[in-house]
């Protein structure tokens, strides 16, 4: 079957917060941001670039969070693979119909247009807040802005993989994603999920949650409890990772639900030259430079909910000296589930 048969949803969907925001193209596979759409689509905070229509999701959108989301893409495909083991036999050209994939909450669109790549024969549709900015997207990819915030119900029966990864900050009520998520798959889809609670964890893997008002080490996790607070301020739902297991398994158009966790090192903190520490400590030397990251894009989500720019300034920088010294031992927990909707 021909990819002319997967047509691009259309323009006047109640989930797009500007429908001229949207992509128009005749073809899945053409997008323009133009410089008066990437205008639209922006707003500076503290230095930053950030998404000018969800109030919700406070991180940046900026180029250089754009290069952190990549560097991550190829960190989390060493760590726990690029997409689940049933995907391949889900996305087989089978001569019936065009598969289709959808990635909400896309960044950078490094997931979504390897995707494309794989399976040439396939649409793939990215969604997000702002346009993906690619000059290289694949001809069977296209970009669409919307806040996912407001439904799915354009894209129902449409899609054989939804995808959506580190993106529970942004969402108000991941439960209900997950509804509409089950709609927007074909029977035989698969829904993939990736989350983090929000919290990171000391060696023995329990949570450390500092209370508000705590100024002590270890830093990287007392830095992310107080995102945690912020993300909840504003609405997003920190905890989704820890109940999406459950809302998939007790959801009735789901089977064969499978959960992943996979424990990674903040930094090359693991002691030993065995070939398992060495290659964890690669894996913690990468998330290292890519939470430093993250807290410099999250300076707007602090500052923002009310912290200083001294206080915040002191956080970060005693998170960082603390990571660069890969001496205290803190996990990040990335948590996956992955099924199948029912014929």
């Amino acid at each position: 079957m021909s990819l002319d048969a997967f047509a691009p949803s259309v323009a006047s969907s109640k989930t797009s917060m500007d429908i001229s925001m949207r992509s128009q193209s005749p073809v899945p596979s053409v997008f323009s941001a133009t410089s008066s759409l990437r205008a639209q689509a922006y707003r500076q905070e503290y230095g930053r670039g950030l998404n000018n229509y969800s109030e919700v999701y406070r991180l940046p959108a900026d180029d250089e969070e754009l290069d952190r989301l990549d560097r991550q893409h190829d960190m989390f495909c060493k760590a726990i693979g690029k997409f689940p083991p049933p995907m391949p036999e889900i996305m087989a050209d089978d001569g019936f119909e065009v598969k289709a994939v959808l990635d909400l909450g896309c960044g950078s669109g490094s997931w979504i247009m390897d995707i494309a790549r794989e399976f040439p024969n396939a649409g793939a549709v990215a969604v997000d807040l702002v346009p993906m900015q690619s000059t290289s997207m694949p001809p069977n990819c296209r970009s669409e802005v919307d806040d996912i915030n407001l439904g799915l119900e354009h894209f129902y029966g449409d899609f054989n993989v939804v995808h959506a990864q580190l993106i529970s900050s942004g969402i108000r009520d991941y439960h209900g994603l997950i509804n509409h998520i089950a709609h927007v798959l074909r029977p035989g889809g698969l829904i993939d999920i990736t989350e983090f609670p929000f919290y990171f964890t000391g060696i023995e893997k329990t949570p450390i949650c500092p209370p508000a008002g705590t100024f002590e080490p270890p830093w990287t996790p007392l830095w992310m409890s107080y995102a945690n607070r912020a993300v909840r301020q504003r609405g997003g739902d920190a905890d989704a990772s820890l109940h999406m297991h459950r809302w998939v398994c007790d959801h009735p158009a789901f089977e064969d639900v499978v959960y992943r966790e996979f424990w990674i090192p903040l930094s090359p903190w693991l002691k030993g030259n065995d070939p398992n520490s060495v290659w964890w400590n690669d894996i913690g030397a990468t998330m290292r430079d890519d939470v430093k990251a993250f807290m410099r894009s999250g300076r707007p989500l602090l500052l923002g909910n009310g912290l200083s720019e001294d206080f915040v300034d002191q956080l970060e920088n005693n998170a960082v000296a603390e990571l660069d010294e890969a001496i205290t031992p803190v996990y990040v927990c990335i948590q996956n589930v992955y099924a199948r909707k029912k014929h």
